[in-house]
């Protein structure tokens, strides 16, 4: 069967996270994707570590491998007449276009939305910035960490009497590339019905914001800023981490259905204090002052059993090399091995979106810095090789 995204053409300036996350999610859906670098230098991460995978031949940064399957990449000095060209041909045969650069940077490139809309109408031209292409912020750079700070996400991490922490993977930029995805096939659709295309604008801001919701609820319901409360809920209770006798369990009772179930699990007896969810946050101290000790009397294998048993959700705290070699996760396809053209067979994450009839594919590895500039631009823009040099 055809994959999704068959016969779609992405030029991808972007690099870094965001953009090449996204551009990756489209490549395992089937399109083409077309990884623009500067020749000699290409995307930041391809330097970022360590870690690095070693071979004989070389390292590759794992940062950058990560992110970066299923692409062609072709270098291009943007900065000169040749490369230029060369660029806004690819962008009047491509689908999509996307880049991450701060706002403005493209236009002075010659390559803004203005100029590449005129180029190819039906064109999708995505934007991924820090806070935007409007408002009087649009100009600044944006970093995942500091717009974790930005949004109020690193005020609601983190324990109570410690510092604002940032969540331990990059949130900002990995959200800002689900959503540019969803915009950029949101806007194919467009294209589908009307032929034109349109300027997707994804801020790794906006992204931030829109993820705050209870939080942002809890804020419009009272005027207050909700605090930090490590790994307690502010809405439910028990919904939390729990120390036992050898590790952590998490514990989320999410209904009063599953709270007369737990009841028995920890000695307790169904009392009118703690009956509904409401009441038991009310009473959170007391309740949580009570548990605390009878969580931690017992292993977390045995509260593991004994909650699946009751049917109340549970887990355990896992590290990342746990997580990646689960059965669950294995079975559901989520470890992937590819060839790289320098390292061999390596491992990547699989695909999470899984479609009965025209799934994903997974079909090659990052690419090696400029692997693919004289194929594309040969056979895509008829250059020959003295072109393609001049274009470097």
């Amino acid at each position: 069967m055809p994959t999704p995204l068959e016969g779609i053409r992405v030029l991808d300036f972007s690099r870094v996270l965001a953009g090449p996350y996204c551009t990756m999610m489209m490549g395992d859906m089937g399109a083409e994707i077309i990884k623009v670098e500067d020749p000699g230098k290409g995307d930041d991460t391809r330097t970022w570590g360590p870690p690095f995978f070693q071979s004989a031949e070389g390292s590759e940064s794992a940062y950058f491998l990560a992110v970066n399957r299923g692409k062609k990449s072709i270098t291009l000095n943007l900065k000169s007449p040749a490369g230029l060209a060369a660029a806004k041909k690819l962008a009047a045969c491509s689908d999509v276009l996307i880049e991450n650069f701060r706002p403005g940077a493209m236009q002075r490139l010659g390559l803004g939305y203005d100029v590449i809309s005129q180029i190819n109408p039906k064109l999708v031209y995505c934007s991924v910035s820090g806070f935007g292409q409007t408002g009087p912020e649009r100009e600044r750079p944006g970093y995942d960490a500091m717009i974790q700070g930005e949004s109020g996400i690193m005020s609601v991490t983190g324990f109570p009497e410690g510092p604002p922490t940032k969540v331990g993977i990059s949130i900002a930029d990995l959200v800002a590339g689900l959503l540019a995805f969803q915009g950029i096939l949101l806007a194919l659709r467009v294209v589908e019905k009307t032929g034109k295309g349109q300027w997707v604008d994804i801020a790794l801001m906006d992204g931030q914001v829109s993820l705050l919701t209870f939080q942002a609820g809890a804020y419009f319901a009272t005027g207050k800023s909700p605090s930090r409360k490590g790994n307690i809920h502010p809405m439910i209770t028990p919904y939390e981490t729990y120390r036992t006798s050898d590790g952590y369990v998490i514990i989320a009772v999410g209904n009063d259905g599953m709270w007369r179930r737990f009841c028995p699990l920890v000695g307790l007896e169904p009392v009118e204090r703690w009956s509904t969810s409401a009441k038991r946050v009310e009473n959170r101290e007391e309740l949580t002052a009570y548990l605390i000790p009878r969580i931690a009397a017992r292993t977390t294998s045995e509260w593991l059993a004994d909650l699946h048993a009751a049917e109340i959700p549970c887990g355990q705290v896992r590290n990342i090399g746990e997580v990646l070699t689960d059965p669950q996760v294995l079975f559901r396809g989520m470890i992937q091995e590819v060839d790289h053209a320098t390292l061999g067979r390596i491992k990547t994450t699989g695909i999470p979106v899984k479609l009965s009839d025209t799934p994903g594919a997974i079909t090659t590895a990052p690419p090696l810095l400029g692997a693919d500039t004289e194929q594309v631009l040969r056979e895509t823009l008829g250059m020959s090789a003295e072109e393609i040099r001049s274009c470097q």
